[in-house]
């Protein structure tokens, strides 16, 4: 079973960075694993992120663009976003996500696993 540990949330002042970080166990082999990081402030829907493939192809929100960077770790089957410049509208808790899909039969039906979530808390 595929299990996600987030960590590295926490709060933080305007301007300020934070550093998350997700690590992956219970990969079935063969398999290909795409991570993604959502998060949800109070009241909101949650929304997406950012995104990495196995192969490193990164996609992003657009009102995070150019403030975080999502990067992996493939060989710790683990994924990070380092946030910069950040601000209150991005209090939120954040996700991480593993898609599990690929051909070979053990791998279907694609499926995804959430995290518990960590709080990041921006103050003005």
């Amino acid at each position: 079973q595929v299990q996600l540990v987030e960590s590295g949330g926490g709060s933080v002042q305007a301007g300020g960075s934070l550093k998350l970080s997700c690590q992956a166990s219970g990969y079935r082999p063969l398999c290909r694993y795409d991570m993604k990081w959502y998060r949800q402030a109070p009241g909101k829907e949650r929304e997406f992120v950012a995104t990495i493939d196995r192969g490193g192809r990164l996609t992003y929100a657009d009102s995070v663009k150019g403030r975080f960077t999502v990067s992996q770790d493939n060989a710790k089957n683990t994924m990070y976003l380092q946030m910069n410049s950040l601000s209150p509208q991005d209090t939120a808790t954040y996700y991480c996500v593993t898609r599990r899909g690929g051909t070979w039969s053990g791998c279907l039906p694609e499926q995804d696993y959430w995290g518990q979530g960590t709080q990041v808390t921006v103050s003005s």
